[in-house]
């Protein structure tokens, strides 16, 4: 059988998903051509990413290959810092899916890459604990939601009219962690121009974004990082 007829065999799972909601996979060769365009982004392990039409993850797979060899890189030799790092990876990436199989499937595949690692390098050390936390991160990072409306959908791609939400991690100590969450559609209200002051009480403006960061709407208390599965 020939690679062209073998090819779009792995873009598409069938006609009627592509009818129905335009899916098409992309290739592996035009996945890393683009993200060598933010080389050194993608290789920064708390530089934040998010594909907003997900897939089952061949961009975010990617992203975070490249985060872990940077972690094994500078931290494989040491299994307490290869464990923190390699979950500051994880918490960096983020997607949107319209569709709960890809979604599933996504969350899957990051999590098989992150524990093979991690299994690796933790030299024995390797916890539930740990390996739930990565579990959760991921089910709070990895939505089924429609990027256009900024909404929640159900299994069949519906908006739920509830708006996505998605977490921030930042490590405060050497083995804390805290979250807050936040409404994707007020996050990127924040890049606009058009608020006025009373929109902007209080907001933080955020020099690294260089935007307006609204109020998070739950702040969780700070806890460790292998225990952040607790905070449902």
């Amino acid at each position: 059988m020939s690679k062209k007829t073998t090819e779009p065999k792995k873009q598409i799972k069938s006609k009627q998903r592509v009818a129905d909601h335009g899916e098409v996979f992309t290739n592996p060769r035009e996945v890393n051509a683009m993200l060598d365009l933010v080389k050194g982004e993608t290789e920064r392990i708390d530089s934040r990413f998010l594909e907003p039409a997900c897939g089952d993850g061949n961009f975010l797979t990617e992203i975070l290959n490249r985060k872990l060899t940077v972690v094994k890189k500078q931290y494989g030799k040491n299994p307490s810092d290869y464990e923190k790092y390699s979950i500051l990876a994880l918490t960096s990436i983020y997607g949107i899916e319209l569709l709960e199989d890809n979604v599933k499937a996504c969350r899957e595949r990051l999590y098989k890459i992150w524990l093979s690692e991690y299994d690796k390098y933790a030299d024995g050390k390797a916890n539930d604990d740990t390996r739930n936390s990565a579990k959760f991160i991921l089910e709070r990072n990895i939505l089924c939601g429609n990027a256009l409306t900024l909404e929640k959908v159900d299994g069949k791609g519906k908006d739920l009219d509830e708006p996505i939400i998605f977490s921030e991690w930042s490590f405060v100590s050497e083995s804390t962690i805290k979250r807050r969450d936040f409404r994707l559609d007020q996050m990127l209200r924040g890049h606009e121009n058009t608020m006025d002051l009373f929109e902007m009480n209080d907001w933080e403006f955020d020099k690294e974004t260089n935007a307006w960061i609204p109020t998070p709407i739950k702040e969780f208390s700070l806890v460790d990082y292998r225990k952040v599965w607790e905070q449902k």
